[in-house]
């Protein structure tokens, strides 16, 4: 009797333990999403905001294949979150030809819905890092520009006829021709399976589709996309293909949270009521804007060393114009400074980006106007060997199109990682 007695004890202490265990595992197995409430990020019930930088070749960098570098990537990602950097901004694309001029290797999609698998096992490969580090990614899956192939790419595979390239043919007869973008419905149809493809698919290394991952914070539409022409129809398109992606990201993942990518009022012809309207959707769960201050003008090539104040000035009156027009959380997710001197050389000085920066942070933190921030871009722990992209240099954050080291930030710029670790302390 004794014995039966001790038999039952043993079997209930058994079973409890079994039981909790399952209901840790099952706690443990809750992913994390960050969600939008109130005007703010969360993470459960804390306040999400975030210092982070554009690391658009991440899924490249972590392949196995050409431009693949795991051990670069685990040195990078060790680095950023010595600084506090857990939010990167990656390309889920590259799309078309290679051996482009001013267009990035390897590509991603080398025909409509024909993938790379090298480059996918890169990304999944990354976001299982990203995973391990609870770090968050942003993944953008189209392009405006050129230098991934996006729009223009999407336009050929269509029949639209050659589409101009801006290292040659110069950027205004560029954006004329992939203006048709949002007029083309078999361009928008491959676009739009290739974002299903990608918002549906599950990670060979965690055995888990990307909508159940809580290193995944944001499925973007594309980076800086615009209508490229300031008529009433194709800005009525631009709209509507913008939220329209929107919606078919949401019904196949519901968990992650669905953002456009813009420039703000430089990325709708100057219609800030067109930016306001696309990211007042419910549709969209929080506003983008970029700033280049040397791009738009704001200072040139001989003063932006010494115009920061020029530059900050403009910057704050360019989000304050966004922040009136949305009680939505907003995101700086490309901000970025030349080296002084349009130098390129990774020894060079970055004065002016300094101070740049560190008014950006300041803004920030004191203004409560963004809610988080990507620098533009990370370069890490590569010495450009050319000023211009040659195959297979390894990757800056600086891409094909552009002056290697113009405006990415090395690991030996120690003066502008102190800025940002103080930025992610505060």
């Amino acid at each position: 009797m004794q014995k039966i007695f001790y038999t039952i004890i043993v079997a209930l202490c058994i079973g409890v333990f079994s039981c909790g265990k399952k209901q840790a595992q099952t706690a443990e197995a809750e992913p994390q999403f960050v969600t939008v409430k109130d005007g703010n990020f969360y993470i459960g019930d804390s306040v999400y905001n975030f210092v982070g930088a554009n690391f658009w070749y991440g899924a490249i960098l972590a392949s196995e294949g050409r431009g693949g570098d795991r051990a670069r990537l685990q040195k990078e990602l060790d680095l950023m979150q010595e600084l506090g950097i857990d939010n990167l901004r990656v390309l889920v694309g590259g799309d078309g030809q290679e051996n482009i001029p001013s267009h990035i290797m390897p590509v991603l999609q080398t025909a409509p819905g024909v993938y790379n698998d090298t480059i996918l096992d890169g990304l999944d490969y990354l976001m299982a890092e990203l995973e391990k580090r609870d770090m968050r990614a942003v993944l953008y899956i189209n392009n405006a520009w050129e230098w991934s192939g996006g729009y223009g790419t999407y336009l050929e595979w269509a029949g639209a006829g050659p589409v101009p390239n801006p290292s040659i043919d110069g950027y205004q007869n560029y954006m004329n021709k992939v203006a048709e973008f949002v007029h083309n419905d078999s361009a928008k149809a491959m676009a739009l399976r290739h974002t299903q493809n990608m918002v549906s698919r599950e990670n060979r290394y965690t055995g888990k589709p990307y909508s159940e991952s809580p290193a995944l914070m944001t499925w973007e539409i594309a980076n800086e996309p615009r209508a490229f022409a300031s008529d009433s129809l194709t800005k009525a398109l631009f709209e509507e293909w913008v939220l329209g992606t929107a919606s078919a990201i949401k019904e196949i993942d519901p968990n992650h949270l669905v953002s456009t990518g813009s420039e703000g009022l430089h990325g709708c012809e100057g219609d800030l009521d067109l930016w306001a309207r696309i990211h007042n959707s419910p549709e969209i769960d929080y506003a983008i804007i970029h700033l280049w201050p040397y791009n738009w003008n704001w200072v040139t090539a001989e003063t932006a060393a010494d115009s920061t104040d020029v530059a900050l000035s403009k910057t704050v009156e360019y989000i304050q114009r966004h922040a009136n027009v949305t009680n939505k959380p907003i995101v700086l997710e490309e901000f970025g400074y030349p080296r002084d001197g349009m130098a390129f050389s990774v020894d060079s000085p970055v004065t002016g980006r300094d101070k740049f920066y560190e008014g950006v942070f300041d803004l920030i933190n004191k203004s409560g106007m963004i809610a988080g921030c990507n620098i533009w871009a990370w370069g890490g722990y590569v010495n450009p060997p050319h000023d211009t992209w040659q195959p297979w240099d390894p990757y800056t954050g600086d891409p094909a199109q552009e002056a290697q080291g113009l405006n990415s930030v090395f690991a030996t710029d120690t003066t502008t990682l102190n800025i940002i670790k103080n930025a992610t302390q505060k």
